[in-house]
């Protein structure tokens, strides 16, 4: 067996990698494939905008000619500069049930990380916000959130076999739809619309959203700076996460609250397309668009995995507001099972406002750390 770092310029190599977790979830019926076209986009050195301001490679393990693992090892160094931190990520980690060979992925990755004199290493963590994050180690009998990473139940313990100790967890769960918010919530909500002056903006083409992306950048990079592992989203890089966001979303299940004309808060909700996406073998074409179209509009699941509000209007009722429109959203759309997705242990204030509704947190996914 051996590890060998992927050449990204090659097309059997980018095969080998994309292919590898298809092979290996093949008669896993939980297992959702990102799509082929997707991961290739992530690999291009070339055209990616990450790779304007930091570093990744790739890793395949190989026994025989037969792959029986990948990892990533990602430098990010606006996040490094943001957090003062000295860290390089793994991601992508996918590996057979062998502690030999998920052991020497894992060498590679530190290998990697000591060569750029690099003290830590962290994940599982992507290259952008918004990439899933962490691994399942509990609810590995639900089909996924969209994007949202799963695998087998020996990860865990690869993991620490590897070295590494746990950091913190994320939680996700199903709303009861059939409770919803108390009437008290609701009165809050619209005494602070009136009282405050937040309205609602609601959308209907996504051509209307990518207009606004600038300003949504500018939300998002306020609303979560100072949280752990953040990274500042460029110009360049907010184009790549809208466009993938706007590929499996419905326009009218994204929301904004303004005050007056300024964005101070945002809901990005999906619907999940998980079954359809598990129909195309990773590929839209020739009858995966179909597969996908056909669930995007039959599915009675709803994703939710981006609620945000500026640091300035927190506590001052507009989490009332979110919530309302929350509950406003799966009641239009008639969806039956509405998960929110990968709120942070250490988050009180955000498990504690979740609370509001009757919560079931079925799943949870956790990011390891290891200090070289």
């Amino acid at each position: 067996m051996k590890i060998r770092k992927l050449d990204t310029r090659n097309k059997k190599d980018l095969r080998k990698f994309i292919q590898f977790p298809f092979d290996l979830y093949r008669d896993n019926s939980y297992w959702v494939p990102q799509l082929r076209e997707d991961t290739r986009k992530v690999l291009d050195k070339e055209n990616h905008p990450f790779y304007q301001h930091s570093d990744a490679d790739y890793f395949l393990a190989e026994d025989n000619h037969r792959t029986v693992g990948r990892i990533a090892a990602i430098a990010n160094s606006r996040s490094n500069s943001a957090n003062n931190l000295d860290t390089v990520f793994f991601y992508y980690y996918e590996s057979i049930n062998d502690s030999e060979v998920s052991g020497a992925l894992f060498d590679a990755v530190f290998d990697w990380a000591r060569e750029k004199s690099y003290t830590q290493v962290y994940g599982p963590k992507g290259l952008l916000q918004g990439d899933g994050i962490g691994l399942l180690v509990d609810g590995f009998d639900y089909v996924p959130a969209v994007g949202i990473p799963y695998n087998f139940d020996y990860y865990d313990r690869l993991v620490k076999e590897a070295g590494f100790e746990k950091k913190f967890d994320y939680f996700s769960g199903y709303v009861d739809t059939s409770i919803g918010l108390s009437d008290k919530v609701r009165r809050v909500a619209e005494k602070v619309k009136k009282r405050s002056g937040f309205w609602v903006r609601k959308f209907e083409t996504k051509e209307e959203i990518m207009e606004i992306t600038p300003e949504l950048r500018h939300v998002y990079n306020s609303a979560f700076e100072g949280s752990e592992g953040f990274s500042p989203i460029t110009e360049e890089e907010i184009i790549v996460i809208a466009k993938r966001m706007l590929s499996v979303a419905d326009p009218r299940l994204i929301k904004l609250v303004y005050k007056e004309d300024k964005i101070i808060g945002f809901l990005f909700s999906y619907p999940n397309i998980c079954r359809g996406l598990q129909k195309t073998n990773g590929r839209l074409f020739p009858f995966g668009w179909f597969h996908i179209m056909r669930d995007f509009k039959t599915t009675k699941y709803m994703d939710s995995n981006g609620i945000g509000i500026l640091p300035e209007y927190q506590g001052l009722g507009s989490t009332a507001v979110m919530y309302t429109e929350f509950e406003k959203t799966f009641r239009e759309f008639d969806f039956e099972f509405v998960e929110t997705v990968q709120t942070r242990e250490d988050n009180v204030a955000s498990l504690g406002e979740s609370n509001h509704f009757v919560m079931d947190w079925v799943k949870t996914h956790r990011i390891y750390q290891l200090n070289l």
